[in-house]
């Protein structure tokens, strides 16, 4: 084991850097692992990029194994994988995935990470943590058979919930979004696809994931009467109206929030956090989910990349980092 690694850190709001990590030597019950893969958040780490955490959230936000605080210097990031090059018999030199910063090697205890079933190539393994949303959102929503469900914004969140609820016998799905080349997509994850002002109202229950004003207002409009929209995007530091007037209260309708951070209360007596992340590894057997990744550059990239993502410029869904030419610290 070298004593060193890379690592990527927030040095404050609108600007990363590359910086070293130092390594220490497993201990007893902890694994060193070699990342090979890992995923951007585009909107939680955008937002982490762009300083716009409320101070209200800086402890909820924290991730795990995060250094630093908020707005920055800060190391943040959760869609980490790697193959386990140190620590006990049964992990090494397995691929496993773990909720860590973007960093070319780490130790952490064994416990934090999670083997990648031999099925799901690594490249698609980054997804765990999104699939994980995605599944703790649809035991929020708790669909039943022949409901019709829309989902509102086609990013990386949106897109794992509609392929999901595609998956359940007798509930139709609509993906909606803004932008219409996210009807192949759609077409890729077995769903139907709408722009806006073209989706199917009368809906029993729409999940909102785009993030915006406008987006919330059309799955509202979007319900029929008693239904449900469920929240699941974070807004970070933004203030969003919600229209309440107009038919919300003659329409019965319910707005609640969906949010990863605990287990649904559905499921909450019966699975733990670490029984979610591996049920959301093997979901990821499904090779529909390989068209959520859409782009791919070098680790040694990544502080001109999150720059091009907060500012719009760098299109697409899930963006993955490869380590392949990073200096790799760590040995058997």
């Amino acid at each position: 084991m070298l004593d060193e690694a890379r690592a990527f850190w927030v040095r404050r709001p609108g600007e990363g850097e590359i910086r070293t990590a130092a390594l220490v030597t497993p201990a007893v019950g902890e694994v060193a692992v070699r990342t090979t893969h890992s995923a951007i958040s585009r909107g939680t780490e955008t937002l982490v990029f762009d300083g716009r955490v409320p101070p209200t959230q800086y402890e909820t936000m924290r991730a795990p194994f995060q250094e630093g605080r908020f707005p920055g210097p800060v190391k943040y990031g959760y869609l980490n994988v790697g193959t386990v090059v140190g620590g006990p018999p049964a992990l090494r030199d397995r691929t496993v995935f773990c909720l860590h910063p973007h960093q070319t090697a780490y130790v952490v205890p064994a416990a934090a990470v999670t083997p990648v079933p031999e099925e799901v190539p690594a490249a698609r393994a980054v997804l765990a943590g999104t699939v994980e949303t995605a599944l703790n959102a649809v035991w929020d929503a708790g669909p039943l058979p022949g409901d019709r469900v829309a989902v509102v914004g086609a990013g990386m969140v949106g897109c794992a919930v509609a392929r999901l609820l595609a998956r359940m016998p007798g509930v139709t799905v609509v993906l909606v979004d803004v932008d219409p080349s996210r009807a192949a997509v759609a077409a890729a994850l077995e769903v139907d696809f709408a722009l806006p002002h073209d989706a199917p109202g009368e809906q029993d229950l729409v999940l909102h994931a785009s993030a915006t004003a406008a987006g919330l207002r059309r799955s509202l409009e979007l319900l029929g009467d008693d239904g449900t929209v469920l929240e699941l995007s974070w807004y970070g530091d933004a203030v969003v109206p919600v229209p309440l007037g107009e038919a919300f209260h003659a329409r019965r309708l319910t707005l609640r929030a969906s949010q990863v951070g605990a287990v649904s209360v559905a499921r909450r007596g019966r699975r733990t956090t670490a029984d979610r992340l591996a049920l959301a590894l093997d979901l990821l057997r499904d090779p529909a989910f390989d068209a959520l990744l859409t782009g791919v550059s070098d680790f040694d990239d990544l502080p001109e990349v999150m720059a091009r993502l907060a500012h719009g410029r760098l299109p697409g869904l899930c963006h993955s980092l490869v380590y392949d030419r990073a200096e790799q610290p760590c040995s058997p």
